[in-house]
């Protein structure tokens, strides 16, 4: 059963999540991304992602963990919320994916990444966005899932 897109991924999201099953690979627009040895400076949102991915799956609280124990160049780590992890989402690439700039974020599987928003409509669900697909939606916290990083 497919679930409606939340409200804070505006109309704009909407449209362009239409245009899914198109195959093809689009890069990001040119300077969007300032990609180092370890993360990516994305200059759209002003965030700063860890590059590669979770080794390992965890469960929503365990990479909420692992994120704030991350050291690389010195920062402050924390889990993506899940406005933050739709950003890095490129709709514009068909499943199976992964749906994301592979030049920048090399590494990522098609898989389910955790958000650090919990679900609000139901105790013990947090969101997750889906690099295979370009979608979001919430699971049981104790599921099993990738984490990416940000500060």
């Amino acid at each position: 059963m497919s679930r409606p897109l939340p409200p804070f991924l505006g109309a704009a999201v909407i449209a362009v999540a239409l245009v899914v099953g198109i195959a093809g690979r689009a890069s990001s627009p040119a300077g969007r991304y300032t990609i180092d040895t370890d993360t990516v400076y994305d200059a759209k949102t002003k965030l700063t992602w860890q590059r590669v991915p979770s080794p390992v799956k965890y469960q929503q609280g365990d990479a909420v963990a692992y994120c704030s124990t991350l050291a690389l160049g010195g920062a402050s780590w924390r889990l993506a919320k899940m406005k933050e992890l739709a950003t890095i989402l490129d709709f514009s690439v068909a499943a199976p994916g992964p749906t994301i700039d592979s030049t920048a974020f090399p590494g990522t599987p098609a898989d389910d990444f955790w958000a650090s928003t919990l679900y609000a409509g139901l105790s013990g669900n947090a969101w997750f966005a889906n690099f295979g697909a370009s979608y979001t939606d919430y699971g049981v916290v104790t599921d099993m899932k990738y984490a990416r990083c940000v500060h």
